[in-house]
């Protein structure tokens, strides 16, 4: 599936998008996030308050205990204020 980063969590992460292969064990959004967090000091700093990161899957806005099973695109960004 690809990853794809918003705004700040792209800037900590240092890339817009990559391919991933998470564990077939990772079922949910919030999982999903806690194995990208560990998989570098990059990706713990984009993700270190990860309650308020808001995401979509395959275009979709989602809350973190949706299931990730089948999904093309994650797209991860901070909230957004209007103005």
């Amino acid at each position: 599936m690809k990853a794809v980063y918003f705004a700040w969590v792209r800037e900590r992460i240092g890339k817009a998008e990559e391919e991933i292969s998470p564990p077939a064990d990772i079922a949910t959004v919030g999982e999903l996030i806690g194995w990208l967090s560990r998989r570098g000091e990059e990706y713990a700093y984009a993700f270190d308050k990860a309650a308020i990161i808001r995401v979509a899957v395959d275009r979709t806005h989602v809350r973190h205990d949706s299931q990730i099973a089948g999904a093309r695109e994650i797209a991860f960004f901070p909230p957004m204020t209007g103005g």
